[in-house]
């Protein structure tokens, strides 16, 4: 009988996470290594700034998480977990008072449009969010292989190759096209480039079939639930346990590094085959993130009705200008007007608020390692669609690219993402292999977002990695 296996998982993200439960899963003694004092990597909360207003530090809704097939089969429920929805998914507010809205429902979707572009949406949309719980296992995984259900990726891929600046013409209305840009820009690349559309496409098609959910108590109850279920399995988990070479780790059969390319590759040093070790160190990080958390009196006071109920509120402003910004900033260039992304989850989650003083999410699309301080665009920004709301600030808390870079490893230069989201690297991410997850080291393995499918909270990239470890290991 052979022995137990025994997996060292370097990290305690979603991804890090989900490797761990899914070896654990199958029999194998795992030790989750954390370097800093707290699990949970991009899904932390925090009580800060005013005492009982929850904030989380970055990941915050999670239309990913509802639809990853792998968090769907765990029950996290058991230990912890649950998803709370707000009225309106998403909402985009124009100057003139008008407002793009992405509802759960794609029939209410639709009638918020024209009657043009609310034929189109159902055209375009309606078939993915039809099969986007049979296709998540194709979508959620590497690109380079056969898929299980081709005719449905193909379906998507139409939807996904236009770059997202031509796709907006599909519609008319300035409405319709801002909302589906400002959905597209979470790929946080210039609109203009092939693919762009791609995430847009996922995260559309989920939130008509999931929603775009956020967790109770904050994301941190996403990895805490995780954390639970690995202990439940035999697992450990080890904090302030910094991993720099691999004289920091324990022997093991299997390693799973829940790194950027770049820290996998320090890790290993030589011990990396130099194709490997060229691919991880020409990884290209894209741009960054500039987080600001405030706390509020009242809330919001938007114009626009849609964003008062809306979980997700998009400051982006005409479709042109999301276009325009996203170059701007893919090219280096901090925009006078960000792109500003404002989460209330609150809305849906009322045990994060302390009376009537709520935590407000907010962060801009930055140039990488940007060093300005966009505290005062972000404030100008939300002014812009709700006049006033500079007086009902209480408090508030910047992060800037370095401190986010500081706070997690992987977000080199602010990149909240763990990689740009080039045509290249989002197809062969992070090297060209039908087995993106192996290092060419035995038994070594990168399961961070770096690897397919991609930055969000779905532990799909952690999965993947564990079965591939496994089934090598095992053969």
């Amino acid at each position: 009988m052979r022995d137990t296996t025994t997996a060292v998982v370097v990290g305690s993200g979603p991804n890090g996470l989900a490797a761990a439960v899914a070896l654990a899963g199958r029999g194998a003694a795992v030790t989750v290594l954390e370097a800093a004092d707290r699990v949970g990597g991009g899904t932390r909360t925090t009580e800060k700034l005013v005492a009982g207003t929850l904030h989380d530090e970055c990941s915050a809704v999670h239309p990913m998480a509802a639809l990853s097939p792998f968090l769907r089969g765990l029950s996290l429920e058991r230990h912890g977990l649950r998803w709370r929805h707000p009225d309106v998914l998403v909402a985009h507010p124009l100057d003139d008072g008008t407002c793009g809205a992405l509802h759960r429902s794609l029939d209410t979707t639709a009638a918020g449009l024209s009657e043009h572009d609310g034929k189109r949406w159902r055209q375009l949309f309606g078939p993915l969010a039809d099969r986007v719980e049979h296709t998540a296992p194709d979508l959620l995984g590497p690109l380079l292989r056969v898929p299980g259900r081709p005719l449905d990726v193909a379906r998507f891929g139409l939807r996904a190759l236009p770059p997202a600046a031509l796709l907006r013409r599909t519609w008319t209305d300035d409405t319709t096209q801002s909302l589906f840009l400002g959905i597209a820009a979470h790929v946080m690349h210039d609109l203009n480039r092939p693919l762009t559309s791609s995430v847009a496409a996922v995260l559309i098609a989920a939130g008509h079939r999931v929603g775009w959910p956020v967790a109770e108590g904050g994301s941190r109850a996403i990895t805490d639930a995780l954390a639970r279920l690995l202990l439940e399995r035999g697992g450990r988990i080890t904090t302030s346990h910094p991993v720099t070479s691999l004289t920091d780790l324990p022997r093991a059969d299997l390693v799973l590094f829940d790194t950027s390319p770049s820290g996998a590759a320090a890790i290993l040093g030589d011990h990396l085959p130099a194709g490997v070790r060229r691919a991880y160190r020409r990884w290209r990080h894209g741009s960054g993130a500039f987080k600001v958390d405030f706390a509020v009196r009242d809330g919001v006071p938007w114009t626009a009705e849609a964003c008062r109920r809306a979980g997700t509120v998009h400051l982006g402003g005409s479709p042109q200008e999301v276009i325009d910004t996203a170059r701007a900033v893919h090219r280096g260039t901090l925009p006078d007007t960000p792109f500003v992304l404002v989460g209330q989850q609150y809305l849906a989650d009322p045990t994060r608020s302390a009376g009537n003083i709520h935590p407000i999410w907010a962060y801009a699309h930055v140039p990488h390692a940007c060093a300005d301080d966009v505290t005062q665009a972000i404030i100008n920004q939300v002014e812009r669609f709700a006049p006033g709301f500079s007086t009902r600030i209480v408090a508030g808390s910047t992060r800037s690219t370095s401190d986010l870079a500081a706070g997690n490893p992987n977000y080199v230069g602010g990149d909240i993402l763990t990689g740009a989201n080039t045509p290249w690297q989002m197809v062969a991410r992070p090297r060209p292999t039908p087995n993106p997850y192996y290092t060419g080291v035995p038994g070594m393995y990168l399961c961070s977002a770096a690897t397919p499918p991609g930055a969000g909270v779905h532990g799909m990239s952690g999965y993947h990695a564990a079965e591939q470890a496994w089934k090598a290991h095992h053969r």
